[in-house]
């Protein structure tokens, strides 16, 4: 009997402990050293949400810089977030990639398509681009908004982040960024 009631009092120290003070401690200190990251990077524009730095969105106008293509849920569902668990012999996503790449290919046919335009992150909810993919862009944005091209680069060299510490990861742009930065011009 002692080592049942042990138990049982070892079960509520450890839910109270672990179940509630840690959470609400990592809570407080979150909400104190990192308010817009732990409240979800939002970015508000005029008064209204316009989307998140950490969550990708779909930009399917030809004057936005388009994302990569998302497989979490409909698209960049963060509560569906996931890759498409498809195989790289798998004929759908090969098709996928395939239709993919000829519509990218239009669009800008004297240039290679960079990958990450054509294939999902892990998550699928990925809100940044290569540079290279961005620069892949950069003269159907130019054409569409009636911009020099060398105006486009510029924001886009402006948007594009290093790696993280110098040596994690790899150069990125945040695509609601930088079609935000565009808005403005």
């Amino acid at each position: 009997m002692k080592d049942l009631i042990t138990s049982v009092l070892m079960l509520v120290v450890l839910t109270v402990a672990l179940g509630v003070l840690y959470p609400f401690a990592v809570w407080g200190v979150s909400q104190i050293a990192f308010s817009h990251q732990a409240n979800g990077s939002l970015i508000v524009r005029d008064g209204n949400v316009v989307g998140s730095q950490l969550i990708g969105q779909t930009f399917t106008s030809k004057g936005y810089f388009h994302s990569r293509p998302s497989a979490a849920g409909n698209g960049y569902d963060a509560g569906a977030s996931s890759g498409s668990n498809l195989g790289p012999t798998n004929k759908k996503l090969i098709d996928r990639i395939g239709a993919d790449a000829e519509t990218m290919q239009a669009e800008n046919p004297d240039a290679k398509v960079p990958a990450d335009l054509v294939t999902t992150s892990a998550s699928g909810l990925d809100p940044h681009i290569s540079p290279e993919a961005a620069e892949f862009q950069v003269t159907r944005i130019a054409r569409e908004r009636n911009m020099a091209e060398s105006d486009v680069r510029q924001i886009v060299q402006k948007f594009t982040e290093g790696r993280q510490l110098g040596f994690f990861g790899e150069p990125r742009v945040n695509v609601l960024m930088l079609n935000l930065a565009l808005d403005k011009k």
